[in-house]
Protein backbone atom coordinates (compact mmCIF):
# COMPACT_ATOMS: atom_id res chain seq x y z
CA UNK A 1 0.00 0.00 0.00
CA UNK A 2 1.36 3.42 -0.98
CA UNK A 3 1.65 5.56 2.14
CA UNK A 4 2.54 8.83 0.44
CA UNK A 5 -0.75 9.27 -1.47
CA UNK A 6 -4.33 9.80 -0.30
CA UNK A 7 -6.45 6.69 0.11
CA UNK A 8 -10.18 6.78 0.72
CA UNK A 9 -11.12 5.60 4.24
CA UNK A 10 -13.84 3.52 2.61
CA UNK A 11 -11.13 1.42 0.98
CA UNK A 12 -8.82 1.18 3.96
CA UNK A 13 -11.22 1.05 6.90
CA UNK A 14 -14.92 0.85 6.25
CA UNK A 15 -16.52 -0.72 3.18
CA UNK A 16 -16.74 -4.45 2.44
CA UNK A 17 -14.74 -6.15 -0.29
CA UNK A 18 -18.03 -7.01 -2.09
CA UNK A 19 -19.11 -3.38 -2.32
CA UNK A 20 -15.64 -2.16 -3.23
CA UNK A 21 -15.53 -4.71 -6.05
CA UNK A 22 -18.90 -3.56 -7.40
CA UNK A 23 -17.58 -0.01 -7.79
CA UNK A 24 -14.16 -1.04 -9.07
CA UNK A 25 -12.83 -0.04 -12.50
CA UNK A 26 -12.69 -3.74 -13.41
CA UNK A 27 -16.43 -4.20 -12.84
CA UNK A 28 -17.20 -1.04 -14.80
CA UNK A 29 -15.13 -1.89 -17.85
CA UNK A 30 -16.22 -5.54 -17.93
CA UNK A 31 -19.82 -4.33 -17.85
CA UNK A 32 -19.10 -2.00 -20.76
CA UNK A 33 -18.03 -5.04 -22.76
CA UNK A 34 -21.15 -6.98 -21.71
CA UNK A 35 -23.23 -4.07 -23.03
CA UNK A 36 -21.29 -3.92 -26.31
CA UNK A 37 -21.85 -7.65 -26.79
CA UNK A 38 -25.58 -7.29 -26.01
CA UNK A 39 -25.80 -4.42 -28.52
CA UNK A 40 -24.04 -6.41 -31.24
CA UNK A 41 -26.16 -9.52 -30.63
CA UNK A 42 -29.41 -7.54 -30.71
CA UNK A 43 -28.38 -5.70 -33.88
CA UNK A 44 -27.47 -9.01 -35.54
CA UNK A 45 -30.81 -10.57 -34.54
CA UNK A 46 -32.59 -7.60 -36.09
CA UNK A 47 -30.83 -8.02 -39.41
CA UNK A 48 -27.64 -5.94 -39.37
CA UNK A 49 -24.56 -7.39 -41.06
CA UNK A 50 -22.87 -8.76 -37.96
CA UNK A 51 -21.53 -12.31 -37.89
CA UNK A 52 -21.45 -15.05 -35.26
CA UNK A 53 -17.68 -15.04 -35.62
CA UNK A 54 -17.49 -11.36 -34.66
CA UNK A 55 -19.68 -11.88 -31.60
CA UNK A 56 -17.65 -14.94 -30.56
CA UNK A 57 -14.51 -12.81 -30.77
CA UNK A 58 -16.09 -10.13 -28.56
CA UNK A 59 -17.06 -12.77 -26.02
CA UNK A 60 -13.58 -14.29 -26.02
CA UNK A 61 -12.10 -11.03 -24.71
CA UNK A 62 -15.06 -10.03 -22.52
CA UNK A 63 -13.14 -10.26 -19.24
CA UNK A 64 -9.64 -9.62 -20.56
CA UNK A 65 -9.34 -5.84 -20.24
CA UNK A 66 -6.13 -4.56 -21.87
CA UNK A 67 -5.69 -1.58 -19.57
CA UNK A 68 -2.31 -0.43 -20.85
CA UNK A 69 -3.67 -0.18 -24.39
CA UNK A 70 -6.74 1.71 -23.17
CA UNK A 71 -4.57 4.15 -21.23
CA UNK A 72 -2.43 4.75 -24.30
CA UNK A 73 -5.49 5.53 -26.42
CA UNK A 74 -6.96 7.80 -23.74
CA UNK A 75 -3.83 9.96 -23.75
CA UNK A 76 -4.44 10.49 -27.47
CA UNK A 77 -8.24 10.78 -27.55
CA UNK A 78 -8.90 12.34 -24.11
CA UNK A 79 -12.07 10.22 -24.12
CA UNK A 80 -12.53 7.28 -21.77
CA UNK A 81 -15.22 5.43 -23.72
CA UNK A 82 -13.52 5.73 -27.12
CA UNK A 83 -10.20 4.66 -25.62
CA UNK A 84 -11.84 1.41 -24.49
CA UNK A 85 -13.61 0.99 -27.84
CA UNK A 86 -10.18 1.15 -29.51
CA UNK A 87 -8.59 -1.12 -26.89
CA UNK A 88 -11.34 -3.73 -27.35
CA UNK A 89 -10.93 -3.41 -31.11
CA UNK A 90 -7.19 -4.01 -30.78
CA UNK A 91 -8.03 -7.43 -29.33
CA UNK A 92 -10.90 -8.15 -31.74
CA UNK A 93 -9.61 -7.57 -35.25
CA UNK A 94 -12.69 -9.03 -36.93
CA UNK A 95 -15.22 -7.33 -34.68
CA UNK A 96 -13.62 -3.93 -34.18
CA UNK A 97 -15.75 -2.34 -36.89
CA UNK A 98 -19.05 -3.17 -35.18
CA UNK A 99 -18.16 -2.34 -31.55
CA UNK A 100 -20.38 0.47 -30.16
CA UNK A 101 -22.31 0.59 -33.46
CA UNK A 102 -24.88 3.41 -33.37
CA UNK A 103 -24.29 4.12 -29.69
CA UNK A 104 -23.14 7.14 -27.75
CA UNK A 105 -20.94 7.12 -24.65
CA UNK A 106 -23.91 7.13 -22.32
CA UNK A 107 -25.03 3.80 -23.73
CA UNK A 108 -22.24 2.12 -21.79
CA UNK A 109 -21.83 4.77 -19.10
CA UNK A 110 -25.41 5.15 -17.90
CA UNK A 111 -26.49 1.55 -18.43
CA UNK A 112 -23.43 0.31 -16.54
CA UNK A 113 -24.23 2.63 -13.66
CA UNK A 114 -27.77 1.27 -13.42
CA UNK A 115 -26.52 -2.34 -13.46
CA UNK A 116 -23.99 -1.61 -10.70
CA UNK A 117 -26.50 0.38 -8.62
CA UNK A 118 -28.99 -2.47 -8.92
CA UNK A 119 -26.48 -5.01 -7.63
CA UNK A 120 -25.34 -2.63 -4.89
CA UNK A 121 -28.93 -2.02 -3.75
CA UNK A 122 -29.46 -5.78 -3.53
CA UNK A 123 -26.33 -6.09 -1.38
CA UNK A 124 -27.55 -3.28 0.88
CA UNK A 125 -30.96 -4.95 1.18
CA UNK A 126 -29.37 -8.28 2.13
CA UNK A 127 -27.44 -6.59 4.93
CA UNK A 128 -30.52 -4.75 6.21
CA UNK A 129 -32.36 -8.08 6.31
CA UNK A 130 -29.47 -9.64 8.23
CA UNK A 131 -29.69 -6.88 10.84
CA UNK A 132 -33.45 -7.41 11.02
CA UNK A 133 -32.96 -11.09 11.71
CA UNK A 134 -30.48 -10.45 14.52
CA UNK A 135 -32.59 -7.72 16.12
CA UNK A 136 -35.63 -10.00 15.90
CA UNK A 137 -33.89 -12.65 17.96
CA UNK A 138 -32.89 -9.98 20.46
CA UNK A 139 -36.43 -8.58 20.65
CA UNK A 140 -37.90 -12.04 21.17
CA UNK A 141 -35.40 -12.88 23.91
CA UNK A 142 -36.06 -9.66 25.86
CA UNK A 143 -39.73 -9.10 25.04
CA UNK A 144 -40.76 -9.50 28.70
CA UNK A 145 -37.93 -7.57 30.41
CA UNK A 146 -39.34 -4.29 31.79
CA UNK A 147 -37.23 -1.21 31.23
CA UNK A 148 -37.75 2.48 31.80
CA UNK A 149 -39.26 4.25 28.81
CA UNK A 150 -38.24 7.80 28.00
CA UNK A 151 -40.01 10.74 26.41
CA UNK A 152 -37.93 13.91 26.00
CA UNK A 153 -35.20 11.77 27.61
CA UNK A 154 -37.16 12.04 30.84
CA UNK A 155 -38.49 8.96 32.67
CA UNK A 156 -41.84 7.83 31.29
CA UNK A 157 -43.98 4.68 31.48
CA UNK A 158 -42.29 1.31 31.32
CA UNK A 159 -41.72 -0.56 28.09
CA UNK A 160 -39.65 -3.71 27.60
CA UNK A 161 -36.16 -4.12 26.19
CA UNK A 162 -37.63 -6.20 23.35
CA UNK A 163 -40.38 -3.67 22.60
CA UNK A 164 -37.79 -0.92 22.23
CA UNK A 165 -35.82 -3.10 19.80
CA UNK A 166 -39.00 -3.37 17.72
CA UNK A 167 -38.84 0.39 17.15
CA UNK A 168 -35.43 -0.10 15.54
CA UNK A 169 -36.76 -3.03 13.52
CA UNK A 170 -39.79 -1.11 12.26
CA UNK A 171 -37.59 1.65 10.84
CA UNK A 172 -35.62 -0.95 8.92
CA UNK A 173 -38.81 -2.57 7.63
CA UNK A 174 -39.74 0.76 6.06
CA UNK A 175 -36.29 0.88 4.51
CA UNK A 176 -36.77 -2.57 2.96
CA UNK A 177 -40.04 -1.31 1.45
CA UNK A 178 -38.19 1.67 0.00
CA UNK A 179 -35.34 -0.45 -1.35
CA UNK A 180 -37.81 -2.87 -2.94
CA UNK A 181 -39.66 0.03 -4.58
CA UNK A 182 -36.46 1.52 -5.99
CA UNK A 183 -35.26 -1.86 -7.25
CA UNK A 184 -38.61 -2.63 -8.87
CA UNK A 185 -38.71 0.72 -10.69
CA UNK A 186 -35.05 0.96 -11.67
CA UNK A 187 -34.75 1.68 -15.39
CA UNK A 188 -31.90 1.36 -17.85
CA UNK A 189 -31.15 4.23 -20.19
CA UNK A 190 -31.48 1.78 -23.09
CA UNK A 191 -30.21 2.72 -26.55
CA UNK A 192 -31.26 6.32 -27.06
CA UNK A 193 -28.49 8.07 -29.01
CA UNK A 194 -27.00 11.53 -28.59
CA UNK A 195 -30.12 13.50 -27.66
CA UNK A 196 -32.46 10.65 -26.87
CA UNK A 197 -34.14 10.52 -30.30
CA UNK A 198 -32.57 7.19 -31.42
CA UNK A 199 -31.77 8.85 -34.76
CA UNK A 200 -28.54 6.87 -35.27
CA UNK A 201 -30.33 3.56 -34.76
CA UNK A 202 -33.16 4.65 -37.06
CA UNK A 203 -30.52 5.22 -39.76
CA UNK A 204 -28.96 1.81 -39.12
CA UNK A 205 -32.33 0.10 -39.56
CA UNK A 206 -33.33 2.15 -42.63
CA UNK A 207 -36.15 3.99 -40.89
CA UNK A 208 -37.72 0.90 -39.31
CA UNK A 209 -39.15 2.24 -36.06
CA UNK A 210 -40.29 -1.15 -34.80
CA UNK A 211 -36.77 -2.56 -35.03
CA UNK A 212 -35.38 0.42 -33.12
CA UNK A 213 -37.94 -0.16 -30.36
CA UNK A 214 -37.25 -3.89 -30.32
CA UNK A 215 -33.48 -3.30 -30.15
CA UNK A 216 -33.88 -1.63 -26.77
CA UNK A 217 -36.06 -4.43 -25.42
CA UNK A 218 -33.63 -7.11 -26.60
CA UNK A 219 -30.64 -5.38 -24.99
CA UNK A 220 -32.50 -5.04 -21.67
CA UNK A 221 -33.51 -8.72 -21.71
CA UNK A 222 -29.97 -9.84 -22.43
CA UNK A 223 -28.65 -8.09 -19.32
CA UNK A 224 -31.55 -9.08 -17.09
CA UNK A 225 -33.67 -5.93 -16.96
CA UNK A 226 -37.34 -5.39 -17.66
CA UNK A 227 -37.55 -1.60 -17.51
CA UNK A 228 -36.03 1.01 -19.82
CA UNK A 229 -36.55 4.77 -19.63
CA UNK A 230 -39.40 5.49 -22.08
CA UNK A 231 -37.90 8.87 -22.96
CA UNK A 232 -34.56 10.50 -22.20
CA UNK A 233 -32.08 13.07 -23.30
CA UNK A 234 -28.57 11.83 -23.82
CA UNK A 235 -28.63 10.48 -20.24
CA UNK A 236 -31.36 8.95 -18.14
CA UNK A 237 -33.00 11.50 -15.89
CA UNK A 238 -30.85 12.18 -12.84
CA UNK A 239 -34.02 12.00 -10.77
CA UNK A 240 -33.33 8.27 -10.72
CA UNK A 241 -30.00 8.87 -8.97
CA UNK A 242 -31.73 11.08 -6.43
CA UNK A 243 -34.30 8.37 -5.73
CA UNK A 244 -31.53 5.80 -5.21
CA UNK A 245 -29.48 7.89 -2.80
CA UNK A 246 -32.61 8.97 -0.92
CA UNK A 247 -33.23 5.27 -0.23
CA UNK A 248 -29.67 4.97 1.06
CA UNK A 249 -30.20 8.05 3.21
CA UNK A 250 -33.32 6.43 4.63
CA UNK A 251 -31.29 3.40 5.72
CA UNK A 252 -28.67 5.72 7.23
CA UNK A 253 -31.36 7.56 9.19
CA UNK A 254 -32.61 4.31 10.75
CA UNK A 255 -29.11 3.23 11.68
CA UNK A 256 -28.36 6.68 13.11
CA UNK A 257 -31.42 6.45 15.38
CA UNK A 258 -30.32 3.04 16.65
CA UNK A 259 -26.76 4.19 17.26
CA UNK A 260 -27.91 7.22 19.24
CA UNK A 261 -30.22 5.12 21.41
CA UNK A 262 -27.39 2.68 22.08
CA UNK A 263 -25.00 5.49 23.01
CA UNK A 264 -27.51 6.85 25.52
CA UNK A 265 -28.16 3.38 26.93
CA UNK A 266 -24.41 2.77 27.23
CA UNK A 267 -24.15 5.90 29.36
CA UNK A 268 -26.96 4.52 31.54
CA UNK A 269 -25.02 1.21 31.73
CA UNK A 270 -28.11 -0.71 30.60
CA UNK A 271 -27.01 -1.89 27.14
CA UNK A 272 -23.63 -1.94 25.44
CA UNK A 273 -22.22 -2.78 22.06
CA UNK A 274 -19.83 -5.76 21.98
CA UNK A 275 -16.46 -5.01 23.57
CA UNK A 276 -13.48 -7.18 22.66
CA UNK A 277 -11.31 -8.71 25.38
CA UNK A 278 -8.26 -6.58 24.51
CA UNK A 279 -10.13 -3.58 23.11
CA UNK A 280 -8.98 -0.19 24.43
CA UNK A 281 -11.72 2.32 25.15
CA UNK A 282 -9.51 5.34 25.82
CA UNK A 283 -5.79 6.03 25.57
CA UNK A 284 -5.93 7.98 28.83
CA UNK A 285 -8.83 6.49 30.81
CA UNK A 286 -8.18 2.76 30.94
CA UNK A 287 -11.53 1.94 32.53
CA UNK A 288 -13.63 3.34 29.67
CA UNK A 289 -15.83 1.31 27.31
CA UNK A 290 -16.67 3.92 24.72
CA UNK A 291 -19.48 3.08 22.24
CA UNK A 292 -17.09 3.61 19.34
CA UNK A 293 -18.93 1.35 16.87
CA UNK A 294 -22.19 3.19 17.39
CA UNK A 295 -20.33 6.49 17.15
CA UNK A 296 -18.92 5.35 13.81
CA UNK A 297 -22.45 4.56 12.60
CA UNK A 298 -23.55 8.05 13.67
CA UNK A 299 -20.60 9.66 11.92
CA UNK A 300 -21.01 7.80 8.63
CA UNK A 301 -24.80 8.15 8.66
CA UNK A 302 -24.47 11.92 8.97
CA UNK A 303 -22.25 11.86 5.88
CA UNK A 304 -24.81 9.89 3.85
CA UNK A 305 -27.76 12.06 4.89
CA UNK A 306 -25.92 15.19 3.78
CA UNK A 307 -24.59 13.44 0.65
CA UNK A 308 -28.18 12.87 -0.53
CA UNK A 309 -28.23 16.56 -1.45
CA UNK A 310 -25.72 15.93 -4.23
CA UNK A 311 -27.94 13.95 -6.63
CA UNK A 312 -30.89 16.17 -5.72
CA UNK A 313 -29.01 19.27 -6.83
CA UNK A 314 -27.56 17.48 -9.87
CA UNK A 315 -31.02 16.36 -11.00
CA UNK A 316 -32.43 19.85 -10.66
CA UNK A 317 -29.63 21.64 -12.53
CA UNK A 318 -29.29 19.57 -15.72
CA UNK A 319 -29.80 21.62 -18.90
CA UNK A 320 -32.11 20.38 -21.66
CA UNK A 321 -30.89 17.05 -23.12
CA UNK A 322 -27.71 17.00 -20.99
CA UNK A 323 -24.78 18.88 -19.51
CA UNK A 324 -21.57 17.39 -18.18
CA UNK A 325 -21.61 19.05 -14.77
CA UNK A 326 -23.18 15.87 -13.41
CA UNK A 327 -20.25 13.60 -14.22
CA UNK A 328 -17.60 14.43 -11.63
CA UNK A 329 -20.18 14.79 -8.87
CA UNK A 330 -21.88 11.45 -9.65
CA UNK A 331 -18.51 9.71 -9.86
CA UNK A 332 -17.92 10.59 -6.20
CA UNK A 333 -21.25 11.10 -4.45
CA UNK A 334 -23.17 7.99 -5.52
CA UNK A 335 -20.49 5.31 -5.05
CA UNK A 336 -19.46 6.80 -1.72
CA UNK A 337 -23.07 6.83 -0.51
CA UNK A 338 -23.20 3.09 -1.23
CA UNK A 339 -19.81 2.47 0.38
CA UNK A 340 -20.81 4.44 3.48
CA UNK A 341 -24.14 2.64 3.95
CA UNK A 342 -22.39 -0.67 3.36
CA UNK A 343 -19.94 0.20 6.15
CA UNK A 344 -22.77 1.32 8.45
CA UNK A 345 -24.62 -1.96 7.96
CA UNK A 346 -21.47 -3.99 8.55
CA UNK A 347 -21.14 -2.28 11.93
CA UNK A 348 -24.85 -2.58 12.71
CA UNK A 349 -24.72 -6.32 11.94
CA UNK A 350 -21.70 -6.69 14.18
CA UNK A 351 -23.40 -4.89 17.07
CA UNK A 352 -26.77 -6.62 16.66
CA UNK A 353 -24.95 -9.95 16.83
CA UNK A 354 -23.77 -9.28 20.39
CA UNK A 355 -25.66 -6.52 22.23
CA UNK A 356 -24.75 -6.74 25.92
CA UNK A 357 -27.64 -6.38 28.40
CA UNK A 358 -27.30 -5.57 32.12
CA UNK A 359 -30.60 -6.72 33.73
CA UNK A 360 -29.71 -5.65 37.30
CA UNK A 361 -28.95 -2.07 36.26
CA UNK A 362 -32.13 -1.97 34.17
CA UNK A 363 -34.20 -3.24 37.11
CA UNK A 364 -32.56 -0.84 39.55
CA UNK A 365 -33.50 2.13 37.37
CA UNK A 366 -37.02 0.79 36.93
CA UNK A 367 -37.51 0.41 40.68
CA UNK A 368 -36.10 3.88 41.28
CA UNK A 369 -38.82 5.46 39.14
CA UNK A 370 -41.66 2.97 39.56
CA UNK A 371 -43.07 4.48 42.77
CA UNK A 372 -43.96 7.67 40.89
CA UNK A 373 -45.62 5.66 38.11
CA UNK A 374 -47.55 3.53 40.59
CA UNK A 375 -49.28 6.49 42.22
CA UNK A 376 -52.36 6.27 40.00
CA UNK A 377 -52.80 2.58 40.86
CA UNK A 378 -52.32 3.38 44.55
CA UNK A 379 -54.85 6.21 44.31
CA UNK A 380 -57.47 3.92 42.76
CA UNK A 381 -56.92 1.21 45.39
CA UNK A 382 -57.24 3.70 48.26
CA UNK A 383 -60.46 5.13 46.76
CA UNK A 384 -61.88 1.58 46.55
CA UNK A 385 -61.25 1.33 50.26
CA UNK A 386 -63.36 4.39 50.95
CA UNK A 387 -60.86 7.25 50.61
CA UNK A 388 -61.62 10.68 49.17
CA UNK A 389 -60.14 10.93 45.68
CA UNK A 390 -59.28 14.65 45.84
CA UNK A 391 -57.72 14.45 49.28
CA UNK A 392 -55.71 11.38 48.31
CA UNK A 393 -54.52 13.06 45.10
CA UNK A 394 -53.24 16.05 47.07
CA UNK A 395 -51.48 13.82 49.62
CA UNK A 396 -49.77 11.89 46.79
CA UNK A 397 -48.70 15.14 45.16
CA UNK A 398 -47.11 16.38 48.39
CA UNK A 399 -45.37 13.08 49.10
CA UNK A 400 -44.13 12.81 45.50
CA UNK A 401 -42.64 16.29 45.51
CA UNK A 402 -40.82 15.67 48.78
CA UNK A 403 -39.55 12.25 47.70
CA UNK A 404 -38.30 13.73 44.41
CA UNK A 405 -36.57 16.56 46.31
CA UNK A 406 -34.76 14.08 48.54
CA UNK A 407 -33.58 12.10 45.49
CA UNK A 408 -32.39 15.14 43.54
CA UNK A 409 -31.02 17.37 46.28
CA UNK A 410 -29.75 14.89 48.85
CA UNK A 411 -29.02 11.88 46.66
CA UNK A 412 -31.19 9.57 48.72
CA UNK A 413 -33.23 6.59 47.55
CA UNK A 414 -36.81 7.11 46.44
CA UNK A 415 -38.89 6.58 49.62
CA UNK A 416 -42.29 7.56 48.21
CA UNK A 417 -43.83 4.16 48.96
CA UNK A 418 -42.63 4.26 52.56
CA UNK A 419 -44.08 7.75 52.97
CA UNK A 420 -47.47 6.63 51.66
CA UNK A 421 -47.45 3.53 53.90
CA UNK A 422 -46.97 5.79 56.92
CA UNK A 423 -49.85 8.07 55.94
CA UNK A 424 -53.08 6.79 57.58
CA UNK A 425 -55.24 8.51 54.96
CA UNK A 426 -54.37 5.74 52.48
CA UNK A 427 -54.89 2.80 54.80
CA UNK A 428 -52.40 0.63 52.88
CA UNK A 429 -49.55 -1.33 54.44
CA UNK A 430 -46.03 -1.39 53.02
CA UNK A 431 -46.53 -5.02 52.00
CA UNK A 432 -49.73 -4.15 50.15
CA UNK A 433 -48.06 -1.21 48.44
CA UNK A 434 -45.05 -3.27 47.38
CA UNK A 435 -47.37 -5.79 45.74
CA UNK A 436 -48.46 -2.98 43.42
CA UNK A 437 -44.83 -2.31 42.47
CA UNK A 438 -44.31 -5.31 40.21
CA UNK A 439 -42.79 -3.89 36.96
CA UNK A 440 -44.74 -6.42 34.88
CA UNK A 441 -47.92 -4.59 35.91
CA UNK A 442 -46.78 -1.45 34.08
CA UNK A 443 -45.60 -2.66 30.64
CA UNK A 444 -49.04 -2.72 29.02
CA UNK A 445 -49.09 -4.91 25.91
CA UNK A 446 -45.34 -4.67 25.29
CA UNK A 447 -44.75 -8.44 25.33
CA UNK A 448 -47.78 -9.17 23.16
CA UNK A 449 -46.87 -6.39 20.74
CA UNK A 450 -43.39 -7.87 20.25
CA UNK A 451 -44.79 -11.33 19.53
CA UNK A 452 -47.46 -10.04 17.17
CA UNK A 453 -45.10 -7.71 15.36
CA UNK A 454 -42.45 -10.37 14.79
CA UNK A 455 -44.94 -13.06 13.74
CA UNK A 456 -47.08 -10.89 11.49
CA UNK A 457 -44.54 -8.56 9.90
CA UNK A 458 -40.92 -9.51 10.42
CA UNK A 459 -40.72 -13.29 10.17
CA UNK A 460 -42.77 -13.47 6.94
CA UNK A 461 -40.42 -10.94 5.34
CA UNK A 462 -37.32 -12.83 6.47
CA UNK A 463 -38.80 -16.12 5.27
CA UNK A 464 -39.76 -14.61 1.91
CA UNK A 465 -36.20 -13.38 1.39
CA UNK A 466 -34.47 -16.58 2.62
CA UNK A 467 -32.34 -14.59 5.03
CA UNK A 468 -28.98 -16.01 6.01
CA UNK A 469 -27.24 -14.37 8.95
CA UNK A 470 -23.51 -13.78 8.83
CA UNK A 471 -21.25 -12.73 11.65
CA UNK A 472 -19.31 -9.72 10.40
CA UNK A 473 -15.77 -9.03 11.57
CA UNK A 474 -14.97 -5.36 11.27
CA UNK A 475 -11.80 -3.92 9.85
CA UNK A 476 -9.44 -2.61 12.50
Amino acid sequence: MARNTYESPFNARYASSEMLELFSPDTKFKTWRILWIALAEAEKELGLNITDEQIAELKAFKDDINYETAEKFEKETRHDVMSHVHAYGAQCEKAKGIIHLGATSCYVGDNTDVIIYSNALKLIKSKVLSVLSKLSRFAEKYKDMPTLGFTHYQPAQLVTVGKRACLWIQDLLLDVEELDFVLSTLRLLGSKGTTGTQASFLDLFDGNHEKVKLLEKLIAQKIGFENVMPVSGQTYTRKQDSRIVNALSSVAQSCYKFSNDMRLLANLKELEEPFEKKQIGSSAMAYKRNPMRCERISSLARYVIVDALNPAITASTQWFERTLDDSANRRISIPEAFLAVDAILNIYNNIADGIVVYPKIINKRVMGELPFMATENILMEAVKRGGDRQELHERIRVHSMEAARMVKEEGKENDLIERISRDPVFGLSLKELNSVLSPENFIGRSSEQVTEFLNEHVKPLLSKNNVVENHIELKA
